[in-house]
């Protein structure tokens, strides 16, 4: 699908929903306010959506306010721009009524994308979501990129790079941010709120999971769990986890790390729990494949999927995996 289809789209539209995954990252957040600004200069009515509160460490980017939790009446819409979403249900509750919307386009670049919407662009190439907004603002008519595009640009590649870090930095990541960089992002307010801000209770958060860390007997496996007792004897929320698997993915000789998150359990729910794994790995295992057949998605070195079990019926099941490391 070109780009083109899709700006064609986007110009007969006049009311567009831009949603992104719940439990939002710098990607999903970069690429939603950034497209929705670029739509505003295009005078389009626009509603950007995202059904979880935005992580404290990005309240900082400009324009946040833009994002509401809440969709409105969904017969309003004649198009939704869905970003960062390997399926159309990872932006929660909204999915069943966003899924009547008559036109649906799916921008992302998770190479589990199920191929969902009536238009997709879609590039597992690309370091980030954020990078293909970039591409679709930059080829639209009549628009510049401003400082508040360029901001959540940048952040949205920052952060889905890993502080360039991972693999998926490619050439054209470190041009767009350098683009990004000259019309007014700045690296290092960027990179203070997202890496070096932290509150003392997320501090006492991270000590409580260290100390849940387990490996299994080879010692290529490791195991860090989240429970919902944890984020009440903290008094932090989910945001505060952002990132912090990868302390359990540097453990030396760690192939595969996963990070167990209790959610909340349903009224009247007696037995069992639900549980988001996260995934992450060095290369040496494809997690996304894992997450797949546990009905979930992702990127090869970073991938999770939603479950319901005991938490010792959960742990059995990941320390399987360590047999093939």
């Amino acid at each position: 699908m070109s780009i083109q289809q899709i700006i064609n789209q986007l110009k007969k539209s006049n009311h567009i929903l831009l949603a992104s995954h719940t439990n939002p990252d710098g990607d999903a957040i970069g690429s939603l306010i950034s497209l929705g600004l670029a739509l505003q200069e295009w005078k389009k009515k626009i509603r950007t959506y995202n059904e979880s509160p935005i992580p404290a460490v990005y309240q900082f980017l400009p324009s946040l306010h833009l994002v509401h939790r809440t969709v409105g009446d969904i017969s309003e819409f004649d198009t939704a721009v869905i970003l960062d979403c390997s399926d159309l249900h990872r932006i929660g509750e909204a999915a069943s009524d966003g899924a009547k919307i008559p036109a649906i386009i799916n921008i992302d670049h998770h190479s589990t994308n199920t191929r969902f919407g009536n238009l997709q662009y879609i590039d597992p190439n690309a370091s980030s979501t954020a990078e293909m907004v970039y591409r679709l603002i930059s080829a639209m008519e009549n628009v510049s990129i401003d400082r508040g595009m360029a901001y959540s640009i940048y952040t949205g590649i920052m952060a889905d790079t890993g502080s360039f870090r991972f693999a998926n930095t490619t050439p054209e990541a470190f041009d767009i941010s350098h683009k990004m960089v000259l019309l007014g992002a700045d690296p290092h307010k960027v990179a203070h709120h997202v890496y070096e801000t932290i509150s003392l209770n997320r501090i006492k958060l991270l000590n409580m999971l260290y100390d849940s860390i387990e490996l299994s007997e080879n010692g290529r496996l490791s195991i860090m769990t989240l429970t919902q007792n944890m984020l009440q004897t903290t008094g932090t929320i989910i945001d505060d986890v952002s990132g912090l698997i990868n302390y359990a993915k540097q453990i030396e000789n760690v192939k595969l790390a996963a990070l167990l998150f209790e959610r909340k359990r349903s009224p009247g729910k007696k037995t069992g729990s639900d549980f988001h794994v996260s995934l992450r790995s060095e290369g040496a295992v494809n997690v996304a494949a894992i997450a797949t057949s546990f009905g979930g998605g992702g990127h090869p070195n970073a991938a999770g999927f939603d479950i319901q079990a005991t938490l010792a019926d959960l742990k059995q099941t990941i320390f399987h995996f360590s047999k093939n490391l």
